[in-house]
């Protein structure tokens, strides 16, 4: 079975890429390296120990995405591809809309052209209203706050419509919360450009004296120790989340969504903590005022993934620490 990976060069791209290929699945891969880099292409050849096709596209490139769907007719998708940044997301909400949604909509559209009908989705725990009690399940208010999160809406309902209106198609919408961590190779991992808006780059990048201090954004919610409370999977899991969705998408008709998630909250107190512990550093830190728009916590119900796709996560909070840590050091500068 042949598997099309649209921004498979990303983070949680390049760990889905490396978990296909362990389970000897045919790849082909596509990423314009606008958040991503090459070398990680190179890095999960080397650590798979085998080739695969590579295509250096935009996905909203109609006659470069048709002629790679034409070469390969790949049995499914999973498409990673989009602008991710919440921030940049509420600065400039046209270029997210137009580029998330565009890309979604042209890529459907091939996909019509040449006969692929199985499509995996990355979405995003943003697409659930702050209103919500936890843990989160499939069924809970949607609604979100900021642009980014509205793009991972959007593009769960037209993939939705697209299956409703042909009974051929299959989707499985993977709403997944704060992955972490990295490959135990410590060859692949996040690279954020800049100073990352995620907790545990900034909070590694910290570690290792790249920043002075980590911002802790708030410690008056209520929650266990004031500070926010989220969900956190170790990459890896969520990766080997995607390969048991495309069983259950190739062998069923419909749109679905699936949470996927730990079910455990963890403050960032103690994920400080944690990775101070595990890998025996000491993290400089101060409290900051709240971020707009945060919630005091959010985690998952997974239990519908657990049933439906035999997915649980299963690697520990301590092992993404140690994993981050593995990849921050060996990789000062990421991929760079």
């Amino acid at each position: 079975m042949t598997i099309f990976v649209t921004g498979g060069a990303g983070y949680i791209g390049s760990h889905t890429c490396l978990e296909l290929l362990k389970n000897n699945y045919e790849i082909v891969v596509a990423d314009n390296f606008v958040n991503s880099q090459p070398e990680a292409i190179t890095r999960v050849k080397e650590i798979a120990g085998k080739d695969f096709p590579f295509y250096e596209l935009d996905i909203c490139d109609e006659a470069a995405l048709d002629k790679v769907c034409g070469i390969h007719k790949p049995d499914c998708v999973i498409h990673f591809a989009g602008l991710k940044a919440v921030g940049e997301s509420v600065a400039m909400p046209m270029m997210y809309y137009e580029n998330n949604i565009g890309s979604t909509m042209k890529l459907l559209k091939a996909m019509e052209k040449h006969d692929i009908h199985h499509i995996i989705f990355s979405s995003s725990a943003t697409v659930y209203s702050g209103k919500n009690t936890m843990p989160l399940t499939e069924d809970s208010e949607l609604g979100c706050i900021n642009p980014y999160g509205w793009t991972k809406f959007m593009c769960e309902q037209i993939i939705s419509d697209a299956v409703l209106a042909n009974n051929n198609w299959s989707a499985v919408l993977l709403r997944y919360f704060n992955p972490i961590g990295a490959h135990e190779s410590g060859l692949i991992g996040e690279d954020p450009s800049g100073i990352p808006n995620n907790l545990l780059p900034l909070l590694s990048q910290t570690a290792a004296g790249k920043h002075k201090e980590l911002p802790i954004c708030g410690n008056d919610y209520d929650t266990v120790d004031g500070t926010g409370v989220r969900d956190y999977l170790h990459v890896v899991d969520l990766a080997a989340g995607h390969v048991a969705a495309i069983k259950y998408c190739t062998s069923t008709k419909g749109a679905y969504p699936f949470n996927l998630g730990t079910g455990r909250g963890t403050s960032v107190l103690e994920m400080v903590s944690t990775f101070e512990k595990v890998n025996n550093v000491c993290i400089p830190q101060r409290i900051v005022e709240r971020r707009p728009g945060d919630q005091a916590e959010s985690y998952a119900d997974p239990s519908k993934a657990e049933k439906l796709l035999e997915w649980r996560a299963v690697k520990t909070l301590e092992e993404a620490c140690i994993d981050l840590w593995r990849w921050q050091t060996n990789n000062p500068n990421g991929y760079n």
